[in-house]
């Protein structure tokens, strides 16, 4: 009879404690039990690993050798000592495993001639290697670069984007035209910071996360100080759900020309009101001479280069123009621009290719063709289209980013539904900014719902 003094009882109970630890406490089961064995055993395999990886250099260094001489008549082995020159392997110097939450970070020492792009080239190798699930360059500096190891993929749960429940709530001055919208594939937080990268290009095919990524940026921004436009040339089907926050919906050719017409005209009352301060952008104005920031979103953008006649082709040339000045332009005043789309290619004409030149944020989620990934990543690693058109059908929301550093990683947007958008934009329906606070100077307006002097650049 087995009673609770029992070896075997106690070790049921104990492996029992375990698999609860690691069910409902993995990180702290993590930092406790498994990352030092891991970082142990790291270490002890890592020459082998250079080697294998091809980050070993040859390096000569003097050895003392016993060198067989010559067999005497008598069968005596004469053995001659010497120091001598031989070419042995040096891996580079490993500094210790430092945890993180889904994994960990190491240090290491670059060999002479070699750059951090040669650990970028391994990185599979050393997931592989490390049997862990990737392996990302995550820093750099003169002579040493941080890898962080993935053990477990921080993408296959993402929590939803909630807003908060005040406008006031839930974001600071320094989170302005800043909002998370999901995880990245390190663990860290996806923010898509406007004030860093301006412009951003979303493709993806239908049910690969594109909307979704639309109504996280909805969410994220519907509680800040800033003035959303749409331009939805399906019939406004896509962003009229979110009229009630948008300042200005164009849900026609013409409307949309129209509309950024203003926004040009807009552009170029901002423009004088910098020279008349003598700065170079809006975010060095004064306080109360600060315009309203605006985040013009394109819902399909192929809808905009399409044409049926001859009929069509001056408005889509003069709309093309429209867009690459904002482009090219806008950072400086305030205008930001997310163009979405499944279909994104060289195709639809020059003026594609060029706006492309002057957005530097870049999402592909997953595609059906090479093109629009070329199209979008192209400019990156190549390694950054091969994770793009390796994203599978039933992980709707991945994509592949550029970050902030201009490295690429994969990320994944938290699911918010059509509804929770709705909602939010509903909620926060009185921070939307009327076309003539949109298109006001900057010479002493107010922003609606907040003190101007809370905005700091």
């Amino acid at each position: 009879m087995i009673t609770l003094d029992h070896p075997l009882f106690k070790l049921l109970a104990v492996l029992l404690t375990l698999i609860a630890w690691r069910r409902w406490a993995p990180a702290s089961y993590w930092y406790a039990l498994v990352f030092p064995r891991k970082a142990i055993w790291l270490r002890w395999t890592w020459r082998h690993v250079a080697s294998g990886c091809g980050l070993t250099k040859k390096r000569h260094r003097w050895w003392f050798t016993t060198v067989p001489g010559l067999v005497a008549s008598t069968g005596v082995v004469r053995v001659k000592r010497r120091f001598q020159r031989v070419a042995v392997d040096t891996k580079p110097w490993m500094g210790l495993p430092r945890p993180v939450r889904h994994g960990f970070r190491i240090t290491f020492h670059l060999l002479d001639g070699q750059v951090p792009d040669d650990y970028a080239k391994v990185c599979e190798r050393l997931a592989h290697a490390w049997r862990i699930e990737a392996v990302r360059v995550v820093g750099s500096r003169p002579g040493r670069v941080t890898l962080q190891g993935i053990t477990q993929d921080p993408l296959t749960h993402v929590a939803p984007a909630c807003p908060p429940a005040e406008p006031r709530d839930g974001w600071r001055a320094e989170d302005l035209l800043r909002p998370i919208v999901g995880v990245l594939e390190t663990g860290a937080a996806w923010r898509m910071d406007l004030r860093l990268i301006p412009h951003w290009m979303n493709a993806g095919a239908t049910q690969s996360g594109k909307s979704n990524l639309i109504n996280a940026l909805i969410v994220g921004l519907a509680p800040q100080p800033v003035a959303l436009v749409g331009f939805d040339l399906k019939g406004g089907v896509e962003l009229s759900a979110y009229a009630a926050r948008l300042t200005a919906l164009a849900t026609t050719r013409t409307e949309c020309l129209d509309l950024l017409s203003d926004l040009i005209a807009v552009m170029g009352a901002r423009m004088l009101a910098c020279r008349r301060y003598g700065v170079r952008d809006i975010w060095q104005l004064p306080d109360a001479a600060r315009p309203i920031p605006v985040v013009v979103l394109v819902d399909e953008l192929a809808e905009l280069y399409l044409t049926a006649d001859k009929a069509e082709k001056d408005q889509v040339t003069r709309t093309a123009t429209a867009l690459l000045r904002i482009a090219q332009l806008g950072r400086a005043f305030g205008i930001h621009l997310i163009l979405s789309g499944q279909r994104i290619g060289s195709d639809l004409g020059p003026g594609v290719t060029a706006l492309r030149a002057q957005i530097g944020g870049r999402v592909c989620h997953r595609v059906n063709d090479p093109e629009t990934a070329v199209m979008t990543l192209g400019d990156l690693d190549p390694d950054a289209l091969i994770a793009a058109r390796s994203i599978a059908p039933e992980l709707p929301g991945v994509a592949v980013i550029t970050g902030s550093d201009g490295r690429w990683y994969r990320a994944r947007s938290g699911y918010v539904s059509t509804t929770a958008a709705e909602q939010a934009a509903g909620a926060y329906a009185q921070m939307a900014p009327s076309w003539n606070q949109v298109a006001a100077s900057g010479l002493g307006h107010e922003l609606p719902g907040v003190d101007t002097v809370e905005l700091i650049a």
